[in-house]
């Protein structure tokens, strides 16, 4: 999408091609970054478990927003490849806690760098300039985020 240098830009202009822009680069990070085969779901279930140590299964299931029966089925799947263990709740004894292994970490710690060696390799191949609009770019996009 190219237009004059002068002429103005409308918001109706941007949205769509920042949209169609982040969603391919997510995308693109996703499929490149991906050593263990990990599903989204997965993924953000190991994630939720490194940022916030032991959840039981409702608590996961509710930052996910999904039913704890898919939460279920998602545990069963990481515990089965020994990414999760489970505890029992310090306090309630009918609940049961879910937690990284070494190996889950390990886990998350592999996804972590194959994105961003992958996002390295990528930017590298850019021109300055080109680096120096995506360092602008992100700026603006985190202002965006309300970040």
């Amino acid at each position: 999408m190219s237009s004059k240098p002068d002429s103005p830009i409308s918001a109706e202009t941007v949205v769509p091609a920042l949209t169609q822009a982040i969603g391919h680069l997510i995308r693109q990070l996703r499929a490149e970054a991906n050593p263990g085969g990990l599903n989204l779901s997965q993924t953000a279930a190991l994630a939720m478990l490194e940022e916030a140590g032991g959840m039981t299964n409702a608590d996961l299931a509710r930052t996910q927003a999904m039913k704890p029966q898919s939460m279920s089925t998602i545990l069963a799947g990481l515990e089965e490849e020994r990414l999760v263990e489970r505890s029992p709740h310090p306090t309630d004894g009918r609940q049961i806690l879910f937690s990284l292994t070494p190996a889950g970490a390990e886990a998350r710690r592999k996804r972590s760098t194959a994105k961003h060696e992958w996002l390295l390799s990528a930017v590298e191949k850019l021109h300055q300039a080109e680096r120096q609009t995506l360092l602008s770019a992100s700026s603006i996009i985190r202002g965006l985020s309300g970040s």
